[in-house]
């Protein structure tokens, strides 16, 4: 992984070769030469914070009837009801 550094300038010229540069790493923007903001993938954000994304957010994805979902099967111990 590589970490790439550009000044707000050189992002403000070149912000596709930013989002490109996150394939690599992240990609630190700089303001007045002091890191300012992090840019990174989706995917390194969401490993970042340990998640995978909700079946909310899954489903609202485009290709959503594409995503194969198999719920887990719930185990539940059902005993009688003791009203004395």
């Amino acid at each position: 992984m590589s970490i790439t550094t550009l000044s707000s300038r050189e992002f403000n010229q070149d912000t596709s070769g930013a989002k490109r540069a996150t394939e690599r790493g992240p990609v630190f923007i700089t303001d007045r030469g002091k890191p300012a903001h992090v840019l990174l993938s989706i995917d390194d954000y969401n490993r970042l914070i340990g998640q995978s994304g909700s079946i909310l957010d899954m489903l609202a994805m485009p290709d959503a009837a594409m995503i194969d979902f198999e719920p887990p099967k719930l185990d539940v111990q059902i005993r009688p009801a003791d009203l004395d």
